[in-house]
């Protein structure tokens, strides 16, 4: 068994992925937009993550835009049979690298075609919709019209499964009315802890919880107590910070994102780190 393997596997649409994932944003180039400085890097990254044993990549063809799903295509294209592609509509990038809402009939239909064809994809796996009535922060609104878009995507057969995105607990319920949800994808990590009931009601009914910016947003005093832990037990903040992840609920999946072959292996070596009852409250103890 790879060491990736050791937390398990999480049930996501028909699939079941490992826990430790790969998150595609940060193989575009600066600010997640145009092409990347050392596109081999970038295909050398996605090869190793996937020989390593990580067998679900978080991607959007609004990253770049374009960029990252024809990176993912020229490095890993005929995919791997236990390979599990997830994207995301719902936003749009200005020419001045701005993200904004794309929430039309239209957009959302051509987001899903945009991702098929750069994919080199006959049908999308999972699709979650991104809401944007705030661009950084769940907001409500209703996503009753655009959820119905990708619904009716999925009738035709394009879409597999359907995933939410920056979504407050009211949108999810909005959203399971409309149709099956497979995976809920928001910001959270040991500072960011506003999920934490969410989560809990998530894994009781079988649904991913997929943590995005796990260093996102840490005061310095929550980031030196985290270096303190990390120095102790020999690894990095960021490798802490996902075991604490990992350990949080058996339903949370992880998609650390990197451009850096040498990132990319301390990522994965996070699932090396066992915490104990003690580390886990003294790391709880963070977001206090």
């Amino acid at each position: 068994m790879s060491n990736i393997e050791q937390f398990g596997t999480v049930r996501l649409g028909q699939r079941s992925v490992k826990r430790l994932g790969y998150g595609a944003m940060q193989l575009a180039g600066p600010g997640v937009f145009g092409p990347p400085k050392d596109r081999g890097a970038a295909l050398a990254v996605l090869r190793e993550a996937v020989a390593s044993g990580v067998n679900h990549i978080d991607t959007s063809d609004f990253y770049g835009p374009h960029v990252t799903n024809q990176i993912i295509r020229e490095a890993l294209h005929p995919y791997p049979g236990d390979l599990l592609i997830v994207t995301k509509v719902g936003a749009r990038r200005g020419t001045d690298a701005s993200w904004n809402p794309a929430f039309s009939r239209e957009e959302l239909t051509q987001a899903v075609h945009d991702n098929l064809r750069n994919l080199g994809v006959e049908v999308l796996e999972v699709v979650n919709l991104r809401a944007m009535f705030d661009t950084h922060h769940p907001a409500e609104g209703s996503i009753e019209a655009p959820l119905s878009v990708l619904a009716e995507l999925q009738r035709k057969g394009l879409v597999r499964h359907i995933g939410l995105s920056n979504v407050t607990p009211a949108q999810i319920a909005q959203g399971r009315r409309i149709c099956d949800i497979v995976c809920v994808q928001n910001l959270y990590n040991l500072a960011h802890r506003d999920d934490d009931a969410l989560i809990d009601d998530l894994a009781r009914q079988g649904i991913a919880y997929v943590p995005f910016f796990p260093l996102g947003g840490f005061t310095p005093l929550q980031s030196s107590t985290l270096s303190d832990v990390a120095a102790r037990l020999g690894a990095t903040p960021l490798q802490v910070a996902l075991a604490w992840l990992l350990h949080r609920a058996p339903n949370v999946l992880l998609i650390p994102g990197t451009s850096s072959l040498a990132h990319l292996r301390e990522n994965l070596a996070a699932v090396q780190l066992s915490l104990s009852p003690q580390v886990l409250a003294e790391l709880d103890r963070i977001a206090a």
